[in-house]
């Protein structure tokens, strides 16, 4: 998964890099070791996130709850395409 921040951080570099002078070589560090953190922050979030999930939704509680919300779901999506059709 593409991490949104780090594409905002490249789109910004270059639409910016086109207006000013050339980065410093500690501008450019700065900028890579920035890059680096959002794109590991954004890989740990979604691990993390998973993880609890997972975790919340495989025990007796949460497959009830999925089975009940994927049950209300289809109850809601065929009544409007009961609707639709008429």
């Amino acid at each position: 998964m593409m991490n949104p921040l780090t594409v905002i951080y490249f789109v910004a570099l270059v639409l910016g890099g086109q207006a000013a002078s050339a980065p410093t070589r500690l501008e450019q560090a700065a900028f890579v070791l920035a890059a680096f953190a959002a794109s590991a922050s954004w890989q740990l979030l979604l691990a993390g996130g998973g993880a609890l999930l997972g975790r919340a939704l495989t025990g007796a509680r949460g497959q009830l709850v999925t089975a009940l919300a994927s049950s209300l779901l289809t109850t809601v999506l065929a009544f409007r395409l009961l609707a639709s059709s008429t």
